[in-house]
């Protein structure tokens, strides 16, 4: 877990607390600050649009508490992991009723937040092995006006189509109006990796990769005579992901 970025929004209404946990969590390279939002509704907003792994949260807010975004959180089908960061100490107990991750009392101490980050990571490895152990649901897509239900694992790669998002099994091409980031998500549970700012491959039927242009490789897929573009700042990660 500790090589996996995870996506993090920091909510406080007040901004030197948010630019203060951000300085904190340059100490730890897998934080990656998606946003930050200065309310509660904003918080919940950008939630639901930048789907984060992580919420720092205050909790003493005007119109909308923090204990308030938390209860909503909890109601969502994918909520992010919650960790509260607050002057308030007395609602500690509140919080783990609320299955925070943590609780850090400002100034925040930076060894109670390598623990907590920690624990996160421990929780996001734990559930993304469950999640790849039992994969369920299969994709809703369209084609010649009749709504099919996709195995994902049937996939073998997915491509931006200027407005349209395509997905090429070894038969069909089949269209979503799901973004390619927003499939990328859906997708999460099993082998696909983004190799290029258009395109998302399934690893299971890569066959071979070959040196193209700057430091760019094209994949050939398993049964595919069509190659897949892979920009160089991917070559690496997906090379460490699909090889013993």
């Amino acid at each position: 877990m500790p090589n996996t970025e995870i996506r993090t929004l920091i909510v406080d209404d007040e901004k030197y607390g948010r630019e203060e946990l951000i300085y904190l969590l340059r100490l730890f390279p897998n934080i990656v600050v998606v946003g930050e939002a200065q309310s509660g509704q904003e918080a919940i907003a950008k939630v639901m649009d930048l789907q984060p792994d992580l919420l720092f949260l205050d909790i003493e807010m005007p119109e909308m508490n923090g204990k308030e975004v938390a209860t909503i959180m909890k109601q969502m089908k994918k909520p992010p992991y919650l960790v509260f960061a607050t002057a308030y100490p007395q609602f500690a107990v509140d919080a783990f009723q609320l299955q925070a991750k943590g609780y850090l009392v400002k100034p925040i101490n930076e060894v109670q937040l390598a623990e907590t980050i920690t624990q996160v990571e421990e929780a996001l490895q734990a559930k993304s092995s469950q999640e790849k152990a039992n994969p369920i649901g299969k994709l809703a897509v369209e084609k010649d006006d009749t709504i099919h239900f996709l195995d994902p694992e049937a996939i073998l790669y997915a491509y931006r189509d200027e407005k349209n998002t395509k997905m090429v099994t070894d038969q069909n091409v089949f269209e979503t109006k799901l973004t390619l980031k927003e499939l990328e998500y859906r997708l999460t549970p099993y082998s696909f990796f983004r190799v290029h700012k258009s395109y998302l491959v399934n690893t299971a039927y890569i066959t071979e990769m070959n040196a193209w242009f700057n430091g760019a490789y094209q994949l050939s897929l398993n049964g595919m005579q069509e190659q897949i573009p892979v920009s160089r700042n991917y070559v690496k990660p997906l090379r460490k992901m699909i090889e013993l």
